[in-house]
């Protein structure tokens, strides 16, 4: 896998039947290793150890509804109450972030109505707030998680 725009991180991975996998701290389970699984991985660990994200808040593949279509988010951070926060949507590395991706998220957040989007390719990330007026400021960097549970 290609080098990416984030701390390196050691991941737990294993070879079977040929293919690789790689092991998921939030499913706490092995999942198939793709590109755009490689980029999530490392953005998690990231957020956690990094940013201080609590590991216990965030989830992998949350299912939502879209009108008659079930789709996932990547990533799902929660608030102590529960209540989803922030989406994150990965992209491979060889993918560009571009309008499709964002609107993608924004699709997604019609669903939960977070305030906080982050988009990466492990070599960009955008990260962007949604004030009460409905506003999208976009950030220059990550924010750590006491600026997320502060707002």
């Amino acid at each position: 896998m290609s080098g990416l725009n984030l701390p390196p991180v050691d991941l737990k991975i294993k070879k079977q039947e040929n293919k690789d996998y790689v092991f998921d701290c939030l499913r706490k389970q092995y999942v198939r290793l793709t590109p755009e699984e490689w980029v999530r991985q490392h953005f998690i660990r990231y957020l956690i150890e990094y940013k201080n994200y609590p590991k216990g808040l965030l989830a992998n593949e949350v299912c939502i509804t879209l009108g008659n279509l079930n789709r996932r988010c990547d990533t799902v951070l929660y608030d102590s109450f529960l209540q989803p926060q922030m989406i994150i949507e990965y992209k491979a590395p060889s993918v560009p972030v571009g309008q499709k991706t964002f609107d993608q998220i924004v699709r997604y957040n019609s669903s939960l109505k977070v305030p906080w989007l982050i988009v990466s390719n492990g070599i960009q990330h955008y990260c962007c707030r949604i004030d009460e007026t409905g506003e999208t400021v976009f950030l220059k960097e990550i924010p750590d998680y006491k600026l997320i549970c502060d707002c």
